[in-house]
Order: structure tokens, then C-alpha cells, then sequence
């Protein structure tokens, strides 16, 4: 497995010369940071809102389903069943390297409670992952097309925080790629934990609609 950088390369874009808040949206396999940029003006955000966005590219490394061939990923995929096979090694140094990238938000002078994980597909499970256990209390979690990655580990290693932390996740009904089914469960075991979690889901397959835009907006506009 590659050794993943500390310091990724990241997109980063300011919305106020002096931001007190940090969005760190993490992109699917095989795409990059600039897959999310767009984004940021079609969220047409309050103008009041002074948020750093994040978006950090993945290190390249070879997939298993995908023949050994390298791409952006955060982690392993080794079976269409996603689910199985789980690449821990890959999820748990991708999480850290999340944690890092909060670490130097909070040291620039961004609290933990002024800090959004997102993420889609693969870069939603890192943001689940990694927000599930963070020790501090953030902002809230965003999980687009995704699911719980290493779920069994949760009921231990969860934040006493989670309680409290705002969960945003968004599902197409016709996802082909991450099923419907592993975000609904997903979902499920988290309000099971007593997460606090806001779930929409659309009819649309593995990708971002303009009715889900409009909640992100909603849901950030209220938390930030």
C-alpha cells in the first residue's frame, strides 16, 4: 500500500479574506479536488458566511477491481460488493490524514466547532469515518453517496460528540455504484448511536442533483 503524503495537495478557496469556519470536502475514486469546486457558486451560500473551502486530492495507488490500475483514491476497493473486503489500512491512514487537515485548520485559528467534513462516495466514507471519531466537537458531517466504512469498530471507538454533531447524508435511489442500501443502513446504525442524522435521498444514480445542492445549502446555512 502507498505511503500517503501528510501534506496532499489541496484546492483551496476563500470566501472572505478572514474565514472562521472550514468546509474540507473530500472527492470520489478516481477524480480529484477540482471535482468539487464548482460547487462553491452553485451553493450561493449567504454572503455573511466567511468559509474556507477544502478540497484535497487523493493520492495515487493501485486498485484492486480495477486491475492493479493507479488512480486517485483514498482507499482499496477489492470487490463490487464494497462493503466486503474492506481495505482498513487504507480507510484508517486516509482518516488520519483528515485529522491532520483539521489539526491545521484548528492551529490557523478555525475551532473544531466551526469545521465541516464532507465528502462523496469514497470521500464521504473517510469524512464518516473520520468525523465518527473525532475528538473534538465539529460543525457537522457531510456523506454524499456513501456509506459507514469499518461500521463494527464504531460502537467503541465513537465520539461521546456524536450526539450532538449534525449529520447531512444524501442518496440516490438508483445508485449503481455505492447502492442505496449500504447508505440507508448506514443511516440507520448511526440514529442507532443516537447521531443526529438528516437523510434525503433522490431519484438519481451515483452523483449530485440540483434538489440536493439546494439542502446542502440549507443545512450548511444552518449549522455555520
Amino acid at each position: 500500500m502507498p505511503e500517503i503524503d501528510s501534506t496532499l495537495d489541496s484546492i483551496i478557496i476563500e470566501t472572505h479574506e478572514h474565514p472562521d469556519a472550514a468546509v474540507i470536502w473530500l472527492h470520489g475514486l478516481g477524480a480529484d479536488g477540482n471535482d468539487f469546486v464548482p460547487i462553491i457558486e452553485q451553493l450561493q451560500l449567504p454572503s455573511n458566511l466567511a468559509i474556507r473551502f477544502i478540497f484535497p486530492h487523493a493520492p495515487m495507488r493501485p486498485i484492486t477491481i480495477n486491475e492493479g490500475y493507479q488512480m486517485p483514491g483514498w482507499y482499496d476497493i477489492s470487490s463490487l460488493s464494497i462493503v466486503e473486503q474492506e481495505d482498513e489500512a487504507g480507510i484508517k491512514e486516509s482518516s488520519a490524514i483528515l485529522k491532520q487537515i483539521c489539526e491545521q485548520q484548528v492551529a490557523d485559528g478555525i475551532v473544531a466547532s466551526r469545521i465541516v467534513l464532507a465528502g462523496f462516495s469514497q470521500g464521504g466514507a473517510i469524512a464518516l469515518h473520520c468525523g465518527c471519531r473525532y475528538p473534538d466537537l465539529l460543525a457537522g458531517i457531510m456523506a454524499l453517496s456513501t456509506y459507514l466504512a469499518l461500521p463494527d469498530s464504531l460502537d467503541d471507538e465513537i465520539s461521546p460528540h456524536m450526539a450532538e454533531t449534525p449529520v447531512f447524508m444524501a442518496h440516490g435511489r438508483e445508485d449503481d455504484v455505492v447502492a442505496y442500501d449500504y447508505g440507508y443502513d448506514s443511516k440507520e446504525r448511526l440514529e442507532g448511536l443516537d447521531v443526529p442524522v438528516v437523510w434525503y435521498e433522490y431519484d438519481m444514480g451515483h452523483s449530485v442533483c440540483l434538489e440536493e445542492i439546494n439542502h446542502i445549502r440549507q443545512w450548511l446555512t444552518e449549522i455555520l
